[in-house]
């Protein structure tokens, strides 16, 4: 097993959460560098976490640091342009969320992977627990049956405060509200465990809070399978929840957590006459380790060894991102959208604004309900 060294650009509140679940991984990383265009913020992240490599540009860090990965822990309208740079550069990229603000930018990964022989991943942790990998197993065959119907709920609470920081709550910063950066992985979980979405009818609105996007998602999606599932993504909810639920033939699952899950967040129910075969499947299955940072670096890093697509790579990290367009599509046009019909040329193909539909749209429904 080899020893990866890694890089961390930008050194914000989330960069903390991936160097402390660095140290976490058995010596598997190295954290050799540490990159933030704030000389006093980053001497302080460098100064806490032992990191030797301080430098202000990442062009410099590539070039002295000499990484094998670096993580993109900076605001998103820095990740795919950094992400290429590595790339390019035939330097690992493992990228906090959204990966991309559209999926114009997002498809120039391709030729930048090629270009440096290098892999991107997205920072999509909920996939990596014991459970869910259980979970995934189980949907579908013949112990719990075959998923019918799913709610996928992301119900969060931001005050307005919140967006004081000015980067936040902008189409052109984060490319959306809680659909594009608080809901995506929870989604990304539901589509984890059931496989692709094949059609989504949604809403959008700005409720109540000082932003510019929505504050408010919810859609009904039907996926490949046939499964019908609604996803809600809020940011006005006191009682904050992330909760999925997936009624199978034989079985319900469901899983209700905040910002991570350990095997007790689970709940397995068999239905009436299946109780036996359910509970013994659920148990049969290895239950130890929960979801988070380090499980999914500790993913990267066994398929990096052995020579393998790293997980949550930028195929299956697309279909949670055209999930998302899909969403602000149906919302601002008010039509079901198919995946696969938002292409060049298609207006929520260049953002998730849609060429200002999204602004002209919310900003209507706002003026509505303050009459």
């Amino acid at each position: 097993m080899r020893t990866y060294r890694v890089a961390i650009v930008g050194t914000g509140g989330i960069a903390a959460v991936h160097a402390d679940n660095l140290a976490r991984t058995g010596g598997r990383a190295e954290l050799v560098a540490a990159c933030d265009v704030d000389q006093g913020r980053l001497d302080a992240f460098a100064q806490q976490h032992g990191i030797a490599g301080k430098h202000l540009t990442l062009t410099e860090l590539l070039k002295e640091a000499k990484p094998d990965i670096v993580h993109l822990c900076t605001p998103p309208m820095m990740h795919i342009e950094q992400a290429i740079e590595c790339l390019e550069a035939g330097v690992h990229v493992l990228s906090e969320k959204p990966p991309a603000l559209s999926l114009a930018d997002f498809d120039r990964l391709g030729e930048a992977q090629t270009k440096g022989g290098a892999q991107f991943s997205c920072v999509f942790q909920h996939r990596f627990g014991d459970a869910s990998a259980a979970a995934q197993h189980l949907i579908g065959g013949a112990e719990f049956g075959r998923p019918l119907v799913a709610r996928c709920d992301t119900l969060w609470y931001r005050p307005d405060s919140y967006w004081d920081l000015p980067w936040r709550g902008t189409w052109t910063a984060e490319g959306g509200g809680p659909t594009m950066g608080h809901g995506i992985h929870q989604f990304d979980l539901l589509l984890h465990l059931l496989g692709p979405w094949e059609e989504a009818t949604a809403i959008a609105s700005r409720q109540d809070r000082a932003t510019s996007t929505e504050d408010l998602s919810a859609a009904l999606v039907r996926f490949g399978n046939g499964v019908v599932a609604t996803i809600v993504n809020s940011l006005l909810s006191p009682r904050e929840t992330s909760d999925i639920r997936i009624d199978c033939e034989f079985a319900t699952v469901e899983l209700s957590h905040l910002y991570g899950y350990s095997t007790d967040n689970w709940t397995i129910t068999g239905a009436p006459g299946h109780e036996e075969q359910v509970t013994g499947a659920w148990a049969g299955q290895a239950l130890e380790r929960g979801s988070g940072h380090s499980a999914q670096f500790l993913a990267m890093y066994d398929a990096l060894d052995a020579g393998r697509p790293l997980p949550a790579g930028a195929d299956s990290a697309r279909q949670t991102l055209e999930l998302a367009a899909a969403i602000y599509a149906s919302a601002f046009t008010g039509t079901a959208v198919r995946r696969g019909e938002i292409v060049p040329g298609h207006p929520f193909y260049g953002g998730m604004d849609g060429e200002g539909m999204g602004t002209r749209a919310l900003d209507a429904t706002a003026l509505a309900s303050r009459v």
